[in-house]
């Protein structure tokens, strides 16, 4: 019998730049829904991919004096390591310049052409470069593009318009009176700001560039960027060219998942091509909120984006994903900032699931010598948390079907906190004191063992490394680990051997962190965030000087920080400055090095730092900025 399948697509993303922690987030979502849809035996196609033409891609290319196929192979590398660090489960990667797709969409051009759904005329409006979007006067935002900020330019040129007006009734109804447009909250958008105002129809070819896929009829014109790029979800499963396979096995997608700043062009151009060629629409277009940071939206067009391969390397792939799903309700905006990260860290992953799991295996090898032992004993206790067990996988799968992540997570966390109340409930460490309540001991620990069994066993989809330290501590067998088992309760064989882990998730001294990092010159904030450009006053206010390393010494109380005594003319300055791991301390009396000397005085861990070293850092080194000149003298 064939499986039930199951599609999911994110954007196709814009490679202009390296890619933030907002694509990021778009795509851990998509990948815990497909990891969890295979888990339950669906046959899962996870599309993703890269948009590829229009042009802004060719300006980057140019300034970069690069062809634009080398500069985007380029970033497409970089945006496949991104997500294999991120251990992303994608089934297939499209790019828009890959030959197939290519021709797919010339063969589209073609099918709405022939209906007289495209007809040649001439545009005139208003364009935004950075984002690839015409505007009317009525959408722009103090005059500027709505979506980034930026100046917007009249443009006027010969193209091909697609007749997306012919289509509004059928649009309208699509979002008035169906599900296809999630959260609700996005509907009337859609249906007031332009369905209601009336559509205009599309232009879909430009003439002033030809980085592009040629329109077959008329080798002037290169398709433009919405129909060359929505058309991939259906040019991945081999349309029009092979109806019959991939395309009638997975077509419609279940869920299309979308930044709600392109929910536009998936809920109203989108669905009306789909109309024009006879085809099916989605089942559902999910238009999620941003991630922002003070300022504002995330964004590459702004400057101000959070790199999550910083983040991976600091606090690990599993402990970002958990944030990501946890933290920020999914159809709604939130706020990021380090300090409700490193929280998040500590009180979900250090302090409930990190401490059950610890706690629970070094009982059962105190009390056990590292052996489950299955008891005939009932407590009070055990019912109210076998009852969470066996519920909880339910609850977390309708959660994750409306596309809750976080408060599925909250669903098993849940069942975490009522774990580690079990303990203190049933108090092993006086049961162990007492020869006599052996068995109740047991029977303790063995619910405690296989509650995290099967807490390991939920948050696989979520956390896969930190499922599988856990279920290989506990001795699990592969029939145990799987989604399904998770509401089974008892699997757990009679004198399983557990063994010793490492600490999960270590507790982060927040202040401390924050502080180490500042010690660097770049606070968390700063570290991991691009800013936005600065004016040439703006950055003539930094008193850059020349300063002989004079001594050093360790910290008192932080190993990472060293203090350093400069001479810089005639003056001395001491600076704090985290690079002990980096450097003996011979290696730096002697060196000449650059000084922000009109830095606000602090002090980092008790020791006043008056100013900050300039240092450059790549994958693997960390290396001062020195220069050869006399001490005191100004950079400029």
């Amino acid at each position: 019998m064939n499986k039930e399948t199951f599609y999911i697509t994110t954007p196709i993303y814009y490679p202009s730049s390296k890619l933030h922690i907002g694509h990021t987030y778009t795509t851990v979502a998509a990948d815990v829904l497909a990891r969890i849809k295979r888990a339950q035996g669906y046959d899962v196609m996870f599309l993703t991919g890269t948009d590829e033409h229009g042009e802004k891609i060719l300006n980057v290319a140019k300034d970069k004096g690069l062809e634009p196929k080398v500069y985007l192979d380029q970033i497409v590398s970089e945006i496949k390591e991104l997500w294999e660090k991120m251990e992303i489960s994608y089934d297939h990667f499209i790019r828009t310049t890959d030959d197939y797709h290519e021709k797919s969409v010339q063969e589209i051009f073609m099918k709405l052409y022939e209906k007289g759904d495209i007809y040649k005329g001439e545009y005139e409006g208003l364009y935004c470069t950075p984002c690839e979007s015409f505007w009317t006067e009525t959408q722009l935002a103090d005059g500027k593009c709505p979506d980034c900020g930026r100046d917007v330019q009249k443009t006027k040129e010969e193209t091909y318009f697609f007749r997306l007006s012919k289509y509004q009734d059928r649009l309208l109804d699509l979002l008035e009176n169906t599900d296809f447009l999630q959260p609700k909250s996005r509907v009337n958008e859609m249906v007031n700001n332009f369905i209601k105002q009336g559509l205009d129809d599309l232009s879909i070819s430009r003439t002033s560039f030809d980085w592009g896929i040629p329109v077959p009829i008329d080798e002037g014109h290169v398709i433009y960027v919405w129909l060359d790029a929505l058309s991939n979800y259906i040019t991945a499963l081999d349309y029009p060219d092979d109806k019959e396979g991939k395309y009638k096995k997975y077509w419609p997608a279940d869920v299309h998942l979308v930044g709600k700043e392109i929910v536009r062009f998936h809920t109203i151009i989108w669905p009306a091509i789909l109309m024009a060629l006879d085809e099916p629409v989605p089942k559902k277009v999910f238009g999620h909120g941003w991630i922002l940071l003070d300022g504002g939206k995330m964004s590459k067009s702004k400057g101000n984006i959070v790199d999550p391969v910083i983040l991976i390397e600091r606090y690990g792939v599993d402990a970002i994903k958990y944030f990501l799903m946890r933290e920020y309700s999914f159809g709604q905006d939130g706020l990021f900032t380090n300090e409700v990260l490193l929280n998040r860290l500590n009180s979900d992953l250090a302090n409930d699931l990190g401490n059950l799991v610890s706690r629970t295996i070094a009982m059962i090898h105190k009390y056990n010598d590292g052996v489950i032992i299955k008891s005939e004993f009932e407590s009070e206790f055990d019912q109210s948390l076998i009852d969470l067990a066996i519920g909880t996988r339910v609850l977390v799968e309708k959660r994750v079907d409306n596309l809750d992540f976080s408060n599925a997570l909250e669903e098993i966390w849940k069942f975490v906190r009522r774990t580690n109340k079990y303990i203190d409930e049933t108090s092993p460490w006086i049961l162990a004191k007492d020869e006599t309540k052996k068995d109740e001991l047991d029977n303790v620990l063995y619910n405690l063992s296989e509650s995290i069994r099967i807490i390991a066993a939920l948050i696989s989809p979520f956390l896969p490394h930190t499922s599988t330290k856990i279920l290989d501590a506990f001795g699990a067998e592969e029939s145990l680990r799987l989604w399904n088992s998770s509401s089974e309760y008892g699997l757990t064989k009679d004198n399983t051997k557990v063994e010793k882990i490492a600490v999960l998730f270590p507790r982060i001294d927040v202040a401390e962190e924050i502080e180490y990092l500042g010690s660097l010159g770049e606070k968390p904030e700063e570290k991991m965030v691009f800013k936005e450009e600065i004016s040439i006053d703006d950055f003539a206010k930094m008193d850059l000087r020349v300063a002989d390393i004079v001594s050093v010494e360790k910290h008192p109380k932080a190993d990472r920080l060293l203090v350093l005594q400069l001479k810089v003319g005639n003056e001395k300055r001491q600076v704090v400055s985290g690079i002990a791991e980096h450097f003996k301390i011979e290696e730096l009396i002697g060196e000449k090095v650059v000084l922000v000397a009109n830095l606000k005085p602090v002090k980092l861990r008790g020791v006043l730092s008056q100013g900050m070293i300039l240092a450059a850092c790549d994958d693997k080194d960390l290396k001062l900025v020195t220069v050869d000149f006399e001490s005191g003298t100004p950079i400029s």
